[in-house]
């Protein structure tokens, strides 16, 4: 994707967000503390877009301290819920009053000035601890930023703290629980507090549903920043691969990893993505809004093994989508059993060679062989789960020069692009839709994950890139639309994202409840 498309698409959905109102209703958290930052700003915090925030900046009704504060109110307030937030940046405050005083000469760095963002705690902070929620990596903080850290900050973002993720992002043990980390704990879903917020990147997409930042960062192998986006009830989208810089970010496997951006609304979050992939200059106010539905071909993937209730909430879509003029056709993207097959163990091989690469940067254990005896000789590190067979299975790898393995990844590489070109080919898609997640399970350490979602496989393995809106609801429990396109279509993909995003109106606060009962989901 040309920095010139991202562009133009920040331009339009920054005038599209200023033009209309925003695409969710106005609505008071339920939470204790909830309402007292929101009334002291005169915003919503869980409704505003960054567009509506660099208003008000502008005419001086606004600060990027009063919001920091008011952000830093909230972690205060509402993390003990649902313990998505490892720890706040203690330069917050001085960040955003430099960020006050370029906004009172006219000197804004762009549309992220001044805006607070949480960091999913595997991209490396200097200054603060990087740990992959793992002890091992929380003694020294990493000797520098990670290259979209250094993003950020040159674009004036107020770097709010650090989220808790799926320790060693959900890739040690057989049976993991996500959201849990030794050195987090367990994050829960603000929906449904006995309920999971899926791995890796929940402490984003958790802490963001309860608007304690107006964006996050998260990073993805294979789901994990649309998993949780769509269980959490916010907008995640995993980039093409190669988008953003993945230097300084703890990693799984070069050949798919990425970080992207989450927030509340695809405006916010096609913004940050502009900063992240250094395209952060918005054109001419005047650029067109993103264009209706009207015309576009989407090809609805149901994914019936997600369960009936997840099945109708695909149904109310595609009528919705159907009802604004898009053309829903019925698809099922082909070689999705052979993809299942390989990905695993190719994944096996790239950690042992890329986490070797990375732990030789940090102090502490200096390669795979010292981490696995780390855990083995620290019981904090099997509190929920004992488990660490993928580190052992990795250790025991074909190493990546193996040529079974290079077979094996460029059969993914093939298939996985292909399941989608072709697909869209066939149909004369605009993208491919399907369901980003079942309801959110049960958090229980002794059963783990019950995590089996085939749709994030064919943009994760294939580069490509994806974007998961909030759908509806099952019960009290959020559901995603995950749509997916070809390589380096992040733009289109998410000017189409906005617009599905205004007609399914599908956000909804959440009541942080302490139990629905195991027939609500």
């Amino acid at each position: 994707m040309a920095k010139r498309s991202v562009a133009a698409l920040t331009a339009a959905l920054v005038a599209g967000s200023l033009l209309t109102s925003a695409p969710h209703p106005r609505a008071e958290a339920a939470e204790p503390g909830g309402g007292g930052a929101r009334a002291a700003l005169g915003v919503d915090l869980d409704t505003v877009t960054i567009p509506e925030l660099q208003a008000r900046m502008a005419k001086g009704r606004l600060t990027p301290s009063a919001l920091t504060h008011a952000y830093l109110r909230r972690i205060k307030d509402v993390d003990p819920k649902i313990k998505a937030v490892l720890r706040t940046n203690p330069q917050a405050l001085r960040q955003a009053a430099e960020s006050d005083a370029r906004h009172r000469r006219g000197e804004i760095r762009g549309p992220l000035d001044g805006i607070p963002v949480l960091l999913k705690d595997n991209v490396d902070t200097r200054g603060m601890p990087t740990t992959a929620g793992s002890l091992a990596l929380a003694g020294s903080p990493p000797d520098a930023d990670a290259k979209l850290v250094t993003r950020l900050k040159d674009a004036g973002a107020v770097i709010l703290g650090k989220t808790n993720l799926s320790e060693w992002a959900n890739f040690r043990a057989a049976k993991p629980t996500s959201g849990w980390s030794a050195v987090g704990g367990q994050t829960r879903n603000p929906y449904v507090l006995d309920r999971n917020p899926c791995g890796s990147s929940s402490g984003s997409a958790a802490a963001l549903a309860a608007s304690l930042s107006q964006v996050a960062i998260g990073t993805e192998t294979d789901g994990s920043i649309v998993c949780p986006a769509g269980m959490n009830g916010v907008v995640g989208h995993k980039p093409s691969l190669g988008l953003v810089s993945q230097s300084g970010v703890v990693p799984i496997s070069a050949e798919q990893d990425t970080a992207g951006p989450m927030a509340r609304n695809v405006t916010d979050t096609a913004l940050t993505l502009s900063v992240l992939s250094g395209s952060d200059e918005v054109a001419a106010s005047r650029t067109p809004r993103p264009g209706s539905l009207r015309g576009k071909r989407i090809g609805l993937w149901r994914l019936p093994s997600l369960g009936e209730k997840v099945d109708a909430v695909m149904t109310r879509t595609a009528k919705k989508l159907r009802s604004a003029g898009a053309e829903v056709v019925e698809v099922s993207p082909p070689y999705q059993k052979r993809l299942a097959e390989l990905e695993f163990p190719a994944l096996l091989s790239e950690f042992h060679r890329d986490i070797d690469s990375y732990l030789a940067t940090r102090k502490g254990p200096r390669d795979l062989a010292e981490l696995i005896a780390f855990n083995r000789a620290h019981p904090e590190e099997r509190t929920c789960f004992a488990g660490q067979e993928l580190f052992e299975q990795a250790l025991e790898a074909p190493p990546t020069t193996d040529p079974d393995y290079r077979a094996m990844r460029a059969e993914l590489k093939d298939l996985s692009s292909r399941s989608i070109d072709e697909t869209m080919a066939e149909h004369r898609l605009d993208a491919i839709a399907s369901p980003t997640n079942p309801p959110a399970w049960t958090t229980d350490c002794a059963r783990g994950d019950n995590d089996v979602i085939p749709s994030s496989t064919p943009a994760a393995v294939s580069g490509y890139p994806s974007l998961s809106v909030p759908a509806g609801s099952v019960g009290e429990l959020p559901v995603g639309l995950l749509l997916m396109a070809g390589d380096r279509q992040d733009a289109r993909l998410l000017s189409l994202g906005a617009a599905v995003e205004r007609r399914l109106d599908a956000w909804r606060a959440p009541r942080y409840l302490p139990s629905v009962g195991p027939d609500a989901g």
